[in-house]
């Protein structure tokens, strides 16, 4: 079976034209989304499944949903805030959205394959694609508790307009997920000996040295669909601590579930080496930079002028 991607893009509205996630960078004004699916396309991804707005629907089909067709199978689903498990409800004064595994949790009816999980405003690469999709279409069929991610190698991360928080991996001798700690501030420190190491600042907000290829999580992640049964169960437990009712920005993440799941030796997640440099636009300075780079790869052949 094909596995399926399921892009993340609740958190497009209608005032999208300022929104990165729809910027066009391309020379023919694409996206970087737009480079994500093609390149998973490519990986033999079988369907796309988006998780968006109830209130962006028409415009999301007809501006964005429109142009795929006839080239891959496409689905939405829907994030709302009051979209919980019955018998809890939304608490007074909350607005922020539920977070990432939230967003996950309602692709839960239109995906019944392995699927890996992206940002779509992150472009990935074509080498982390074929990794996560490779694993994902090796899996047996109804394969349950084997999951992935893509650990890119940090050096392959930064942007060289300030820091980057970045999730840093560690795993065991199999390459399985031990564990992912947030570093909140990532870049390169000239030090005294004309060096430009990478660096992370600790939470005494020392600069502490960091591995060039240590894996770093950008959130591109491999699942089951047995993860959403987990999910589903573990935000339950998520909404009936008190603490996150009363922060009205608590999240519930996907670190916080996987971290959850290989914790208790309920699953695996194997953690993916890929050649892929991530670029995004996490700096208003970055965006020349990203136009450059996607132009560099179409010169190349990497990709064609037009994707669509």
């Amino acid at each position: 079976m094909k596995p399926t991607l399921f892009l993340l893009a609740a958190g497009m509205g209608s005032r999208y034209g300022g929104l990165k996630q729809l910027d066009g960078l391309g020379p023919n004004g694409e996206t970087i989304m737009d480079y994500s699916i093609y390149d998973a396309i490519q990986a033999g991804f079988g369907k796309i499944v988006w998780v968006i707005r109830k209130d962006f629907e028409e415009q999301f089909r007809t501006q964005i949903l429109a142009k795929y067709e006839g080239q891959v199978p496409c689905e939405l689903c829907f994030q709302a805030l009051d979209a919980l498990p019955e018998g809890f409800k939304v608490p007074e004064g909350r607005v922020k959205p539920w977070g990432t595994n939230h967003a996950v949790l309602m692709g839960k009816e239109v995906i019944k394959e392995p699927f890996c999980v992206i940002n779509c405003d992150d472009f990935y690469g074509r080498d982390a694609f074929m990794q996560i999709g490779k694993f994902l279409a090796e899996l047996p069929e109804g394969a349950k508790n084997q999951y992935a991610m893509v650990g890119f190698r940090c050096c392959n991360t930064l942007s060289e307009n300030g820091s980057v928080a970045r999730g840093v991996c560690a795993y065991n001798e199999k390459r399985h997920l031990t564990d992912v700690v947030e570093r909140t501030e990532i870049m390169r420190i000239a030090n005294d000996k004309g060096e430009n190491p990478i660096c992370y600042k600790d939470e005494q907000g020392t600069w502490q040295p960091l591995e060039e290829n240590v894996p770093v999580s950008m959130n591109m992640w491999g699942f089951t669909p047995d993860y959403f049964d987990y999910s589903e169960a573990y935000f339950k437990e998520f909404l009936s601590d008190p603490k996150n009712m009363e922060n009205l920005k608590a999240e519930f993440f996907i670190p916080l579930m996987v971290n959850k799941l290989i914790t208790e030796g309920t699953a695996t997640c194997e953690v993916l080496d890929t050649t892929s440099k991530w670029f995004g636009v996490t700096y208003a300075a970055d965006r020349q930079a990203t136009v450059d780079r996607i132009q560099k790869l179409v010169d190349e052949g990497v990709y064609p002028n037009k994707l669509f």
